[in-house]
């Protein structure tokens, strides 16, 4: 074992991490004998209570080791930010967004796994597996795999009209975040789901953007055309109201509402895929962005092996169904994902089938995508308030491509 540890490859190679100005070289200190070992993990808030005990269970696994873990509640949005401000103050393993991987290993603050690799990949969905790469290398443990789908009231709707944008509007309200921040949050897989790519078809290719084509263009003509239909009711945070009122019959949202919802509608509450829709060449599924959530190793930790180890460990099939049954966390791994207390949650079944494929694209993890996200809302928002003239789509789609695009 001492042999295979110590042939495990070591050099990540020399990277210069830029944060806040200040380039810095790091040398990870593995070190494979160490008896007494110290890590920092961060989890998401209000989660804390929940690892400290899987912390304990890895702990009593272990007990040729005498591991010190200390359990911290932090903001995962917040972690590449964190991380990179100070790396060495920083958790040995943290959780984060996937969508922050590509700052995190363009700012060498991640470290690239040395192990596990074979089971990730073989117990993962594939997204997920996608999600922890960046450039064909593999820098996390994905822990869930989440995307929106769409809750309905069983009473305005059958189970034949919410197959169809067209079926639901006809029969009822539907409520989409159009007109506010986050529209571009929920919208822009529209434009990937009729045939575009956003940063290239691996979401990776910051020259690869195509929404300034036709198939583009009919995406946005779409939105604009929302506000002309009476079926079709911008809402965001008040959409809890907005159902309870009778406003809307239906909405796309997430897990985080499941409780409020099922509040509302009780046994009337219907949960479903995303409904195919006609954007101008013919029906095809709309899309919603796919996230997982990924445990990283500190690329300065002093104990790498160990924290991979850790991440290992709380990533497992048996913690991510725990994690699903405490905290409502949607697991990717496919034994947790296929267990029967996931399998017999309506919302887990829903969730599932929008990450399994053809109803949802991995977000992009670039660090391009910062700049996206300032230009795509109000592009889209000023698109459904009739700011932007139909004739004037196709150039707002280029100025949209030219101004995420770097510069060569």
């Amino acid at each position: 074992m001492k042999k295979l540890l110590l042939s495990i490859s070591i050099i990540v190679g020399l990277s210069l991490l830029a944060s806040c100005g200040v380039e810095k070289e790091y040398k990870p200190d593995i070190k494979v004998n160490e008896k007494n070992v110290s890590l920092k993990v961060w989890v998401d808030l209000n989660q804390g209570d929940f690892y400290r005990k899987v912390v304990d269970d890895f702990k009593k696994e272990h007990p040729d080791k005498n591991y010190d873990i200390t359990v911290i509640e932090s903001e995962s949005g917040r972690a590449q930010e964190y991380v990179q401000k100070d790396p060495e103050a920083a958790a040995d393993v943290f959780i984060t967004p996937n969508d922050r991987l590509g700052q995190l290993v363009e700012s060498g603050a991640v470290y690239q796994l040395t192990k596990y690799t074979d089971d990730i990949k073989k117990n993962n969905t594939p997204t997920s597996i996608q999600a922890a790469t960046y450039q064909d290398k593999m820098y996390g443990f994905p822990v869930t795999a989440e995307a929106m789908f769409m809750y309905y009231d069983k009473r305005v709707f059958s189970e034949d009209d919410i197959k169809t944008f067209s079926g639901i509007t006809s029969k009822g309200k539907l409520g989409i975040n159009l007109a506010e921040a986050g529209a571009d949050y929920r919208e822009t897989p529209w434009f990937i789901a009729n045939g575009t790519y956003l940063y290239g078809e691996n979401g990776e290719d910051p020259y690869g953007t195509t929404f300034n084509t036709p198939e583009g263009v009919q995406v946005l003509n779409w939105i604009g055309e929302l506000k002309n239909n009476p079926n079709v009711v911008a809402v965001n945070a008040d959409e809890i109201s907005a159902l309870r009122s009778g406003k809307i019959n239906a909405v796309f949202s997430g897990v985080w509402n499941k409780d409020a919802i099922r509040e509302v509608l009780g046994e009337n509450m219907g949960v479903a895929v995303y409904p195919k829709a006609d954007f101008g060449s013919g029906q095809v599924d709309m899309m919603a962005f796919q996230g997982s959530g990924i445990y990283c190793v500190n690329a300065f930790t002093k104990s790498p092996l160990d924290a991979m180890e850790l991440a290992d460990y709380i990533t497992n099939a048996d913690v991510q169904e725990k994690a699903f049954k405490e905290l409502g966390k949607i697991p990717s791994n496919l034994e947790a994902r296929t267990s029967s207390t996931v399998e017999k949650d309506d919302v887990a079944k829903a969730v599932i089938d929008m990450t399994s494929g053809k109803h949802s694209v991995l977000m992009p993890k670039i660090p391009e995508m910062n700049v996206f996200w300032q230009h795509m809302n109000p592009l889209l928002v000023d698109t459904y308030k009739g700011k932007i003239k139909k004739e004037d789509y196709p150039e707002a789609l280029d100025k949209l491509v030219k101004d995420i695009t770097p510069a060569k």
